[in-house]
């Protein structure tokens, strides 16, 4: 392989900027900019120099040795004043080294992949970890990167090829040592990798809310202060707000972090009949997508009825709760009643979907164990078959030990690698 290198850390003055080298000839490129190799693990003070003798920078050097790097492989991090200039002159006699090159997006995390040292679902954790906004995308990014899912993949896969080791015995052998009834030990190991992939499969919406942000939409008839509540709420002018009836039209769109979830607040048209061809597209389209949010907050006038879009646990708050009371606790974006604990209800109801998610995070993490769960289910079926059908249950299972392992990328993922490293910048 090559030796490539990149700018670690973000473009742009800083303080302290972090150029990374890897691969074959990376301890000799450093030996060539400093003048030695410093000691392997333990930040050393070096002089950088070009290969004409000139002085390109004072930094602290890293040295890592093949086996105990991120990539895997002999890996140098230069430490260096972050000024554009010192970047640029340092990458600049980097490749002016034979051998080294500028690596391209995201070809250090695929070395780490090509050399066993992440797993591809460890690397979407990476990508989540690098974008993470609230806590809660933290603490989730970690755990996938921690190497958890491989961890449970691995466990399923064992049991599932235990499961058809046992079945494919009983037919090709007659040998006194193989049970003649192994149908206990199999309907326990599939029963319990079933009930372990429906669990996760029913985590992985909220985990996948976690990632991209769960949605509330604020909702209610025109002119009742859904606009007002969405820019106190948001802490500045987000929706024009106006006396006349109809004012929103499209959905306007909020991002907050809520007690470390994130949460992207919805304004929506008013929901009304009108004879107003634009503004009847808005109620359409505030409708959809009142339906397809995580919560609703309706807005609503004194003792009027719920709306048809309610739904389990969705809010219900009195509108303009400063000048009017009804059955349900008012709120007022105008004066800032009420807010306080509309935001906590907010984050009570979210925070407990939170405590619901899985250790997969991704569609494709779904869509993977839906396809094993389904193998699963009918190698089940083709069990209680009896011995005819007992050599294509096995091989159901083993389609379903395939399935999983496109979770950690045991096998031929080429689209989704090219995909998920096409988001990584060139320092990763």
């Amino acid at each position: 392989m090559d030796t490539i290198y990149a700018l670690a850390s973000a473009q742009g003055k800083a303080g302290v900027s972090v150029i990374r080298v890897s691969g074959p000839t990376a301890h000799a490129a450093c030996e060539l900019l400093c003048g030695d190799v410093p000691p392997a693990r333990q930040a050393t003070l070096r002089k950088l120099r070009d290969t004409d003798g000139q002085a390109l920078d004072q930094a602290l050097v890293l040295i890592f040795h093949a086996g105990s790097s991120f990539t895997g492989e002999d890996s140098v991090e230069f430490q260096v004043h972050g000024s554009s200039a010192v970047v640029a002159a340092v990458s600049d006699a980097l490749s002016r080294i034979e051998g080294v090159r500028l690596a391209e997006p995201g070809e250090f995390t695929r070395r780490a992949l090509d050399n066993g040292c992440l797993d591809v679902a460890q690397i979407e954790g990476l990508a989540d970890l690098i974008d993470a906004e609230t806590e809660a995308q933290r603490k989730q990014a970690l755990r996938v990167l921690s190497g958890d899912l491989g961890v449970r993949a691995e466990s399923w896969r064992r049991d599932l090829i235990r499961a058809a080791a046992l079945i494919e015995a009983t037919i090709d052998f007659a040998d006194e040592d193989v049970p003649v009834d192994v149908s206990p030990e199999v309907n326990e190991l599939l029963g319990r990798v079933t009930g372990d992939l429906a669990r996760e499969i029913a985590g992985t919406r909220v985990s996948e809310r976690i990632r991209s942000g769960f949605e509330v939409a604020i909702v209610g008839a025109p002119n009742v202060g859904k606009s007002t509540l969405l820019n106190a709420l948001a802490g500045r002018d987000a929706a024009i707000t106006s006396d006349i009836a109809g004012t929103t039209r499209d959905v306007i769109e909020v991002r907050m972090d809520l007690a470390g979830l994130p949460v992207t607040l919805l304004d929506t048209a008013g929901l009304r009949e009108t004879e107003d061809k634009i503004e009847a597209l808005g109620v359409d389209l505030a409708r959809r997508r009142a339906v397809t949010a995580d919560l609703r907050v309706f807005l609503i006038e004194p003792y009027a009825e719920k709306p048809d879009l309610y739904q389990a646990e969705d809010i219900v708050r009195t509108a303009k709760g400063d000048r009017q009371a009804g059955e349900h606790p008012g709120v007022s974006g105008q004066t800032g009643e009420g807010l306080d604990d509309l935001v906590a209800s907010i984050t009570r109801i979210l925070a407990d979907r939170a405590t619901g998610a899985g250790i997969a995070t991704r569609a494709r993490h779904r869509s993977a164990m839906e396809r094993g769960l389904e193998s699963l289910h009918r190698a089940r079926d083709l069990l209680a078959g009896g011995e005819e059908t007992a050599d294509i249950a096995a091989e159901e299972m083993r389609t379903a030990v395939r399935a999983l392992d496109s979770l950690v990328g045991r096998v031929d993922i080429e689209n989704v690698l090219d995909e998920i490293f096409a988001s990584f910048c060139l320092g990763k």
